[in-house]
């Protein structure tokens, strides 16, 4: 186990070094503040790391995650996260990316008895009540992968809804709202095509995101 956990910090000295032979001046520039221009909100899986995605380098994104890349609005730490980004950072996107086979959607679905985290996927499973007629004529792998797209339009309008979106939109700031997925099995992101950047626009291209999952046909 200490083999595995020493491995960690000789890949890091390794990456240090590699970065800083081919930019000496890197990490002096990087100390000295961060501008990223995303947020990127995204799910917890291991397998959805957000800079790997879109080559992104230290800098370049804000993140957060969690289980199912959810947008709530009570969670705190989310809306902390989100606050910090648009009204400090001035960020201009944020994505909320989510991912085909999410583990987190399954389990909503299925009602599995995880313990704690049962509490937290009740939001999903409120999506898959709100959107039942059209996820139960579905294959089951369809049903899961139809969910996954639909949490993350339903995410995307949460957020638009946010008292810190709609202050940032009343005031002028240009920030606008993205809703990707993501396929594990072939490493591409997908738009949604729920992108906003007003409560005007976020109502339309809601209906628009919503009308356009429930006529796609299953795969």
């Amino acid at each position: 186990m200490m083999k595995k956990i020493e491995e960690l910090f000789a890949n890091n000295k390794q990456w240090s070094e590699s970065v800083n032979e081919k930019d000496p001046e890197f990490f002096k520039e990087l100390a000295q503040a961060q501008k990223p221009r995303f947020l990127w909100i995204g799910c917890s899986d291991s397998r959805v790391p957000a800079e790997k995605l879109i080559d992104a380098a230290p800098g370049d994104l804000f993140v957060h995650r969690n289980v199912a890349n959810l947008v709530i609005h009570t969670d705190l730490n989310c809306l902390s996260v989100i606050q910090y980004a648009v009204d400090v950072l001035q960020v201009e996107h944020i994505i909320v990316c989510g991912h085909y086979n999410c583990g987190g959607i399954q389990a909503a679905i299925e009602g599995t008895e995880l313990g704690l985290i049962n509490n937290w996927l009740l939001h999903i499973r409120d999506i898959w009540y709100q959107h039942s007629s059209l996820l139960g004529e579905l294959a089951p792998q369809d049903r899961i992968n139809r969910l996954c797209e639909l949490n993350v339009v339903e995410q995307v309008y949460n957020l638009g809804h946010s008292t810190i979106m709609q202050a940032a939109w009343k005031r002028g700031q240009r920030v606008m709202i993205h809703g990707w997925i993501y396929g594990i099995n072939n490493g591409l992101l997908h738009d949604l095509d729920i992108s906003s950047d007003s409560r005007e626009k976020m109502e339309l291209v809601y209906r628009q995101a919503v009308a356009k999952l429930s006529n796609m046909p299953s795969s």
